[in-house]
Order: structure tokens, then sequence, then C-alpha cells
């Protein structure tokens, strides 16, 4: 136990068991700070090596630090005779690097790899907290650290490989060349003057990631000299680890109130700022952005997102910001576009500023870029070559404003990226008014200015019809799909009274009785008819599943002779048994989506499109041999009525037919079961491939527990 010298322990450690018998002191021992080394002292952190071999056997072949940067390389002798180094992998690497000839600047002399160089990162930012300590007579001496330096293998010898390889295979492809190919031909040269340089653009370079690097390139190394443990120069170095001078009035630290000394010892953590990740110059946290006046949050908001409506803006200005005062600034800093806000070019675009493509003044671009939104007030979409044929600008900068504001389709041009606001418009006629008076002011300057011929300033003729996008709501669509429903059903009304009247007026030897033609009815609930209205399109010409042109009665609206119904069984009985035997496992769902792609497979006229309700597909389902599963679905399930109903093969006629069957008693008592659960039941007539297996064909799993086939709710 460490105590302060000449304090007691109880006035700093356990004060509170300071007279406990149970607790008693083992020893005092003195703590002394040795300044001799202070800035001086780093620590190393080698790698993981194999415990056969220590740090102290390792030669060390040069050092060198760059002390600004703390950064240190050290070269280090590879044992090249340890019976765990592989010689032709040494020899390769070497032959890879240096090639076949050897000079001064090769990298391994000896034509083997027998050196690897290691360089250090730093492990920890602050490092006030840590010192190397010693223990000598009963006195512990304490040298605070300046860095600890994590040192890692250096692969450069990679990247001079590679260099090697690159220049063999040019002077390769050099030699290949003819005499003539060898003149360079005559190229027209591009010459461009550079700009003077803006602050801004200055304070971006400074910051930019390649300065940094070369400006940490530029600091030139200091070379090292590397003393061994026992070498004597590295034991008059070593004394610097304990203090010169035993006196009170140098250990003045030690000397403290217990609440000090503690203060001392752990510090309070307190984050500084320079820990903190610098942040690029053009991101601004919202909790930064909320400290700062309404006027600049909404100004760095728009910068940024450049197109907003005005509902996400007080979204993100956060709840109780005045709805009346972020209008009046936001008119500062953006312009109305389709009821969305657009940060105003002038934002974009600072005075004194220029284009980073072309060099054209901020001016010009605000003007092109005014044209741009203009043009969005009149129609949603915009042609990039127009924009460049009237502006006069280079690609690169039409583009950038396109991007602003609007998204490429492709073959149809540049829509604006955002739905009109039809709620902002209805809300504020007032500020949309204002600005449609702006935009006439600013369309008059722009012909003036483009000289804007009269096809440039009259809106096309869809849009002449409707200043936004037509919203039909979910009520509508179904009001208009029962209109329709009602006028074809009139019409099919008359056609079949026609044709009555015709049979009525046939030979009376006719087989077909008129008066027997009943349209089929079947009830709303079970027997609802299912839905295959996905795949009209593919039965051109067909009424019911059946062409047209055919002139069977029997098969009108449905009502099928015994012969065709008898067909349709067995044609629904072979679809079902086969869907079965390779699922075992379904829902009605499922089943029924099964069956809609299998009539899209069909040929027109099949008779199957004659229609098949559910009834009649569940009661064929029963016919074949399966049974209905009631699987107990959690209460609040969202899963729908057709989901809910779960079939399953009762026997298939294999040998695996006993355990499917109990797999399935399992399931209509339990939604999910573990494994184990499963593996208990099965495993004492099966193994673990044949387990597998049933439950292949009748589970599946997610999230670590089974389900039966399409039971499981996401």
């Amino acid at each position: 136990m460490i105590v302060p010298r000449n304090k007691p322990r109880k006035s700093f450690l356990y004060p509170s068991m300071a007279n406990e018998e149970d607790d008693p002191i083992i020893q005092e021992i003195d703590v002394f700070l040795a300044r001799s080394l202070l800035e001086k002292l780093y620590l190393f952190q080698y790698p993981i090596r194999p415990a056969s071999m220590t740090y102290d056997d390792v030669t060390h072949l040069s050092a060198k630090i760059k002390p600004k940067q703390q950064k240190v390389e050290l070269e280090m002798a590879i044992d090249t005779l340890n019976p765990n180094y592989c010689r032709s992998k040494g020899e390769q690497i070497a032959l890879n690097v240096d090639g076949t000839c050897t000079d001064e600047t090769s990298t391994y002399s000896s034509k083997l790899m027998d050196k690897q160089t290691f360089c250090s990162s730093q492990a920890a930012s602050n490092v006030s907290r840590y010192a190397a300590a010693v223990y000598r007579k009963g006195e512990l001496h304490l040298t605070p650290l300046h860095g600890i330096l994590q040192l890692r293998p250096s692969f450069t010898y990679l990247d001079k490989a590679d260099a090697k390889h690159r220049e063999r295979e040019a002077a390769n492809e050099g030699g290949d060349s003819s005499q003539d190919e060898a003149e360079d031909d005559v190229k027209q040269i591009t010459v461009r003057f550079s700009r003077p340089e803006t602050e801004q653009a200055r304070q971006r370079r400074v910051q930019s990631y390649e300065f940094l690097q070369k400006r940490q390139a530029e600091e030139h190394w200091v070379h090292l000299h590397y003393y061994g443990l026992k070498d004597s120069r590295s034991e008059h170095e070593r004394q610097y680890l304990f203090s010169q001078g035993h006196g009170l009035a140098e250990n003045t630290e030690l000397i403290k109130s217990p609440s000090e000394y503690l203060m001392m010892l752990m510090p309070p953590s307190v984050e500084e700022e320079n820990n903190k990740p610098m942040a690029p110059s053009n991101v601004l946290s919202m909790a930064q952005l909320r400290t700062l006046p309404l006027a600049d949050q909404i100004k760095i908001l728009m910068k940024n997102v450049k197109v907003m409506p005005f509902a996400n803006l007080m979204s993100l200005l956060g709840s109780g910001t005045d709805s009346t005062a972020v209008l009046r600034c936001i008119q500062q800093v953006a312009m109305l576009v389709q009821g969305n806000w657009v940060v105003k070019s002038d934002v974009l675009y600072p005075k004194d500023t220029s284009s980073p493509h072309s060099g054209v003044p901020a001016e010009v671009l605000c003007r092109g870029r005014d044209f741009v939104m203009w043009k969005f007030t009149q129609d949603r979409w915009v042609v990039r070559k127009e924009v460049a044929a009237v502006t006069k600008l280079c690609p690169e900068d039409v583009k950038d404003f396109l991007e602003h504001m609007s998204v490429a389709r492709i073959n149809k041009g540049w829509e604006f990226m955002l739905p009109y606001d039809e709620d902002f418009v209805k809300k504020h006629p007032d500020i949309v008014q204002r600005q449609r008076m702006l935009w006439m002011g600013i369309q008059a300057k722009l012909e003036k200015v483009y000289n804007l011929v009269k096809e440039h300033l009259t809106p096309k003729k869809q849009e002449t019809q409707s200043g936004h996008p037509l919203l039909v709501s979910g009520e509508q669509r179904v009001n208009m799909a029962k209109a329709k429903v009602k006028q074809s059903y009139g019409q099919l009304e008359k056609e079949f009274q026609k044709q009555k009247a015709e049979l009525k007026s046939n030979d009376t030897s006719s087989k077909i009785d008129v008066s027997n033609i009943r349209i089929k009815e079947e009830p709303v609930s079970d027997e609802e008819p299912m839905d295959t209205s996905v795949y009209e399109g593919l039965n051109n010409g067909i009424a019911n599943g059946l062409h047209a042109e055919e002139d069977s009665m029997d098969s009108l609206n449905g009502h099928l002779p015994g012969s065709c119904s008898d067909r349709v069984a067995q044609e629904l009985k072979a679809f079902v048994s086969s869907t079965f035997k390779k699922q075992f496992v379904l829902t009605l769902s499922e089943l029924k989506r099964l069956f809609n792609l299998h009539l899209a497979s069909l040929p027109p006229g099949h008779i199957l499109f004659s229609g098949i309700s559910d009834k009649m597909l569940q009661d064929m389902v029963l016919d074949i041999g399966c049974k209905q599963i009631l699987v107990p679905f959690p209460p609040q399930t969202a899963a729908s009525p057709d989901e809910l109903k779960v079939y399953a093969l009762w026997e298939a006629g294999d040998i695996y037919d006993q355990h499917r069957q109990v797999l399935l008693e399992i399931f209509s008592k339990n939604y999910r079961v573990r494994r184990n659960v499963i593996q208990n039941q099965l495993s004492q007539d099966l193994n673990k491939q044949e387990v597998d297996r049933v439950l292949k064909d009748c589970c599946v799993s997610y999230g670590g527990m089974w389900y039966l086939k399409g039971t499981v709710q996401s």
C-alpha cells in the first residue's frame, strides 16, 4: 500500500476504516517525483511477439524521430537463422523489392529480407495521468510520461516493389515500340492563368488532408542511436529515473492536503476542446445551430438544403418557434417555387466570388440560376440545353443550378425535386401573392438581359390547364371505379337482353333453353370469388376466362355443364395436389397467389378461366387429404383472414408422414417454437439430417425461432 511521505494513512485513504483492526497497514512506501527526464520520457508499445523471443535480444539497426509529431521509426534485424523463418519467402520479397541487381539503394543488400521497419502512432492524446515507476530500497520514484507510442510494422517495401514492377512494365512496352512511335506527336496545349486565391479557398486548402500530409512530410527526421539494455550509457540514463534530491523542497507536489492530493491522483475528467474531433468548416450540429439567432438558423439551413417545404423547416427549428417570425425571415433568404422555398442565388454566390468551374463572377451566376428558378415557377420540367442556350454558361455551372432544385429524368429532362405544396399555398395566400409580384419583377429583368422570346415566356399547354399536378384522393378513385363498373354493367345487361331476344326468335329445335340461363351468385363471405384481376391483361378477348368467340352458352357467366365442371375439378385438383406435394404447408393467401401465377402461364381459353371461387379452392384442398392447422396467432397480429388459414398435407406417402404430423401438432398449440423443443420430440426416431429435412418441408426459421411457412409476422 502506498502512502505519501510523512503522512499517516488515515489522512487520505479509507478514513472510515482507519480504526478497524482487521485492516492493518502492512507497509509504508515513500513516493518521490523524478524531474530529470521530464518531457523526454516516452513509452514504446511493441507488437505481439512469440513467447520465446524478447526485445532485449533484437538488434536495432537504426532509429529516427520527428519530435513535433512524436513519430518514431525503428529498423530491427530479423533472425534469419531461426527455424520459424521462411527463407524462400524472404528471398522472394527481396527479389520483388530490389530486383536482380544490388547497389547502395537496395533495401535488402543480402538478397534476403533480414530486417523490418516499425512505425509509431500515438496511443493516447492525453498522457498527463501516466508515469513510469521504479521501486528501489523501499522507495517509489515516479517520472511523468511525455508520450505513449505504439509501434506497428511498416510495409513501405511493398510500395517499392510495386514501383519496380511498373518500371519494368513501362520498359518492356517502350522496347517494343518502333522508332517512329518514339517521336511525340504535336499536341495543342491550353494555357490557363490562376486567379488570386480567396481567403475562403485558402482556409479550405489549409484544412485539407493533402496539405496536412505535406506539412508532416516537411519535418526532417532526427536520427537516433540505440543503446542496448546492458550498455553503460543505458545504465547511466536509467539513473535519471530516480529522484536526484530527497529534500522536501523538491517534492512539494506530495506535501498537500488529502483532498488536494486525491485531486492530483485522479483529476476530474473534463473533455478538452482540442480532443474533440474537428468537423469540416461547413458542418454545424443542431445543438450549435439552435444557439444562433433565428435569421441565421434559417439562412444556414436553406444554404445547406437548398430546397425545403415550410413544414420541414418548422420541424427543424424546434417546437415553440413562431411561424410568423419564420415567414418574415425566410423571405429574406429564399424564394417560393411551386409552394416550396428555394434558397436565393445571392446567398449561394455572395458578392466578389466566382464559379469554381469557369471563373464567371457571382453576378452572372446569380442571373443564370434565377432563370432556372423562374422556369420552374412556370413548369415542373426544364431542359438543360435550353438553359445553357439562354444563359450562355458552361455545362458544369448549369448542372449545378439544376442539381440544387431538380432531379434528372431519362429522356424527359429535369423535374423539380419536390411536389407542389398545396397546403402552404392555401394557408398563406398573401405570401404567395407577394412572391408572385417578386417573380414578375425578376422576369422583367431576365427579359432585358437575355432577350427572351415568346416561347420562353409562354408555359406549355398542359400547364395552362393546371398550375400544379392533379391530386386524386383514394375516395375519388373508388367513386370513379364504381361509376365505371355501373356503366359496364349496363352495357353488358343490354347485350344480354339482345342475345336473349335473338335466341327466342331462332328455330324451336334449338338445344339451348335461354330461360334456364342464370347468373352465377355466390355468398360474399367465404365464397367470395377469387381476385384474378391482375391477370386480365393476359387474356385478351376473354369473358370470364373463355374466348368470346365460342358459342357455347353453357359456359356463359360461369355456369358450366356437367362435363365442363368435371374438367374444371380435375384441372384444379391436379394443380392443388402438385402444389402441396412441393410445399407441404401453405396459407390460403399464398395458395391463391400461386394459383394466379398458374393461370397466367395457361393459354387463353383454358377451362380454369371459367371462374374459381375461394370456397371451391378450399374444398379441393380438403378433398386431396389436407388439413387445416389452427395456429394460435398472437392477438395483435396484423395478418389478413386469408393469411390466418393454414393448410398442410397430412399424408404425402413417404416415411416422414408421421414425423410431419407430430410437427404440425406442435404448431397447432404454439405459434412459434424453439428448435430444441422440436428436436426433443423428433430426435427419438430421426437423426439431425432427417430432422432438418422435416423442418425444411414445413417450417421457416426467423430470429432464432421456428414458424410454419407463411405465418411469420415481421
